[in-house]
């Protein structure tokens, strides 16, 4: 990454600067979102400008936030880092402020965007599918009634770690084919919640079962285009608190982010490493299907390595 965008200015990276009175550094006042390109075009650029309008809107950041400027950035940034598709992240901080708490509204937003390579993601990701640890880390509760895309991303890294710790300590054990590995939080109070960087859905008994936003999880971007393909197929969708042993019933399991799309869960690791498989280790035919249909209507085919 030879380029970052800082406030609408496309700068070498060793020269972007953010002041130390940003209060997105001092507070963690800032919001992002990440999403990917299909054919060198931001992918739902809309909606997750949507979201973060919501979100700017609720902390009292004034944010200009006019998508044919960012999508020309964007266009921009990816060719100063030669890249024809790119994995971005763009962010909004409250900008610079005095020292302390402020009682009211902030004046100038800062404006950072990064664009990168899309991580390699195998086809056999989407057949074999990922392994999911069950977490001792808890979902926090958000600092709102509903969780916005923040820069309090403590809880994510710490789970992060957790999960880097059970893959050491179970091993082959608990992962015998190396699937890669998602980390599941919980709620304080034992409710199924998010993955670390995902949403969660549970296929049993014909319905689509996914956490719902009280439980403190990110409403993601993908997870609702997701329900709205699910009513398409004709599968009722629940959204709600659920125990755990909804995934020892799950017919099949699946994750949802905006760069790795819909990523089938085909064995779940509890958290004192006993593990079962879901879907006979592969993708199940309700995934494949809302895999197929979601990259047909909004993506295409993975391509660039994505």
């Amino acid at each position: 990454m030879n380029y970052v965008g800082v406030n609408g200015r496309i700068v070498p990276t060793g020269e972007a600067m953010v002041s130390v009175m940003d209060h997105g550094f001092l507070y963690g006042m800032g919001l992002f979102e990440t999403f990917r390109t299909y054919g060198g075009v931001p992918f739902l650029l809309e909606a997750h400008l949507d979201r973060l309008r919501e979100g700017c809107r609720a902390i009292g950041i004034p944010a200009g936030l006019d998508q044919a400027r960012i999508t020309e950035l964007i266009q921009g940034l990816m060719e100063a880092n030669g890249l024809e598709e790119a994995y971005i992240r763009y962010t909004v901080t409250a900008g610079e402020a005095p020292l302390g708490l402020p009682g009211e509204s902030y004046k100038q937003a800062t404006e950072i965007v990064y664009v990168k390579p899309l991580p390699p993601l195998s086809a056999e990701l989407y057949t074999k599918g990922k392994a999911l640890y069950v977490l001792d880390t808890p979902r926090n509760t958000p600092e709102g009634t509903v969780r916005l895309k923040s820069l309090h991303y403590m809880n994510n890294i710490l789970a992060k770690q957790e999960l880097t710790e059970k893959e050491a300590q179970y091993g082959a054990a608990a992962n015998p084919d190396r699937l890669p590995a998602e980390g599941l939080m919980l709620t304080a109070d034992g409710k199924l919640a998010e993955g670390i960087v995902s949403n969660l859905f549970v296929l049993a008994g014909s319905k689509l079962y996914t956490p719902s936003a009280d439980t403190g999880i990110l409403p993601g971007i993908t997870r609702r285009q997701v329900i709205r393909d699910a009513g398409e197929l004709g599968v009722k969708v629940v959204e709600g608190r659920f125990d755990r042993e909804l995934l020892s019933a799950a017919e099949e399991v699946l994750v949802t982010n905006s760069v790795q799309e819909l990523v089938p869960v085909t064995r779940v690791i509890g958290t004192e490493g006993t593990a079962f498989e879901v879907s006979g280790g592969k993708a199940g035919t309700l995934t494949r299907k809302l895999l197929e249909l979601y990259r047909n209507a909004y993506g295409g085919n993975l391509t660039g390595g994505g």
